[in-house]
């Protein structure tokens, strides 16, 4: 059976950054035959044979060591060697396996709920990208002879393999960089909640010298969402700067890709705040990032090449890679969730920094650390160097993917009525333009941004505002989510 069958009858589709779906859909079955489909895949590219390594991490939703073994399961099914790298970020895996250039996978749901989980395919040297992901779904994958039941539950006995320590290398690759004493004389809170990165996040922090206070362990998994941050997570965060001694608090989401991070007032920045802060601290001369992200990067004017794409990984991977090629450089990306991304080096102050193109959440917060602390400046003062434009995000939950299309569709038939209808034009003025490259993105007469795009990992709509201050910013995002929840109540 083809992977776009398997799809169709599980549920369990390509997202914006890999497979997602309900763990109960996410069988044994399923998940070994998408990883079949992968090695067939990089089998066609002749970056997989039999023999060939092939690293595995997860994070720490109940479900991954399941799905972990399911996956190891495939990959010696196939002749691959499996390497198990533990429980550990996306990104130090991603480092590992690029550095040895072989292929890796993995499991996890990122900041979605513990009863969903996912698997992040990857190449031997990048991303796994959209055109990759087409390709899988014309493979077939069928399941060996007794090795499940009726249910899709795997019955042959599968144990994990010893795990490979790749942390030490991750650390390393920040102390290279910054220096041993760049965190010197700051003290840091890290909000550890169930981040997969949560120890290691504490171990780079004391590496560049910095004093680490963990903050907010939690035994069961939290869906921390670095574009959506829960008030809970706003509360804990200005609870903790109430002390006085903090000068930043730090934390990721799940897979511990994507970063949040908060001023000694508790409060968190924008991830794509946050990446223009890094993409000039790191002298980048072109910028790719997501149409939804802050338009502050282009009024910043530091970047003589900002390419927009939709919103993913994979589209900004290939549009950064293409300024690459084109010899701009050094070229980075990073998305609206912080994520930040590396296509080539970054050569800085006798030392480089090699390319890591993707989902990083370490480098960004150490970026703007790092640039607050040589100015001898708190965070919220770097940030207020930039331009004023803000922006914010919220999502309505439990709502079909299919519903927020078919009215998205609706309402992008004719913008400017649907507006007025649903009460936009009332409170930022007339509508000047719309894009269409990723959901629809209005932007009216005042400068001021709405735009509504369904979530591509879970049935959520996400509604993203821009304004010039922070308080018109929150108001346009009530007015957002309040018009799109006349949607939900027809479905």
């Amino acid at each position: 059976m083809k992977i776009a069958e398997w799809m169709t009858q599980s549920g369990v589709a390509f997202g914006t950054s890999g497979a997602r779906g309900l763990v109960t859909a996410m069988t044994d079955a399923v998940c070994f035959a998408y990883t079949v489909g992968y090695l067939r895949h990089l089998a066609n590219l002749g970056e997989f044979a039999p023999g060939t390594p092939v690293a595995v991490a997860g994070d720490l939703r109940p479900s991954t060591p399941r799905i972990l073994r399911a996956c190891v399961a495939a990959i010696r099914h196939m002749q691959g060697e499996p390497v198990f790298c533990g429980f550990v970020p996306t990104p130090a895996l991603c480092l590992h396996a690029f550095a040895h250039g072989y292929p890796s996978l993995m499991v996890t749901g990122s900041h979605i709920p513990a009863d969903r989980n996912g698997i992040k395919f990857n190449r031997a040297c990048g991303e796994f990208l959209k055109s990759d992901e087409a390709a899988m779904r014309t493979l077939d994958a069928t399941l060996p002879d007794g090795w499940f039941d009726a249910h899709g539950a795997l019955v042959v006995p599968i144990e994990l393999p010893r795990p490979t320590d790749i942390v030490p290398a991750y650390v390393a690759r920040y102390r290279a960089f910054f220096g041993p004493d760049a965190l010197s004389g700051l003290t840091l809170g890290v909000y550890q909640h169930s981040a997969v990165g949560r120890d290691v996040l504490v171990q780079v922090v004391e590496a560049l010298g910095g004093t680490a206070v963990p903050l907010g362990r939690a035994e069961s998994f939290i869906p921390v969402d670095t574009e959506a941050v829960r008030p809970e997570d706003a509360a804990l965060a200005r609870d903790w700067a109430a002390g006085g001694t903090l000068d930043a608090i730090l934390t990721t989401d799940g897979d511990s890709d994507r970063p949040l991070l908060a001023d000694a007032r508790g409060n968190w920045l924008r991830g794509d705040v946050l990446g223009i802060l890094a993409a000039r601290f790191l002298g980048a001369a072109s910028v790719t990032t997501p149409v939804s992200s802050n338009t502050a990067l282009e009024k910043s004017g530091f970047a003589r090449d900002v390419r927009r794409t939709r919103i993913g990984s994979p589209f900004v991977v290939a549009a950064m890679t293409e300024a690459a090629g084109a010899g701009i450089t050094p070229s980075v990306g990073y998305e609206a969730n912080g994520g930040f991304l590396l296509a080539t080096d970054i050569p800085q102050n006798g030392r480089t920094l090699q390319a890591l193109p993707t989902r990083d959440a370490v480098l960004p917060m150490l970026c703007a650390l790092v640039a607050a602390r040589r100015e001898g400046t708190g965070l919220a003062a770097l940030v207020g160097t930039l331009p004023p434009r803000f922006t914010l995000s919220d999502r309505l939950e439990n709502m079909p993917t299919a519903q927020s299309q078919a009215e998205i569709e609706k309402l992008g038939g004719n913008p400017a009525e649907g507006a007025v209808g649903l009460g936009f034009i009332d409170t930022p003025g007339d509508l000047a333009h719309v894009d269409r490259t990723d959901g629809l993105r209005m932007t009216f007469a005042n400068g001021e941004i709405i735009h509504l795009r369904p979530s591509g990992n879970a049935p959520e709509l996400r509604v993203y505002v821009e304004a010039d201050t922070p308080e018109r910013a929150a108001a346009l995002l009530k007015t957002g989510i309040d018009a799109v929840s006349v949607w939900k109540e027809r479905s």
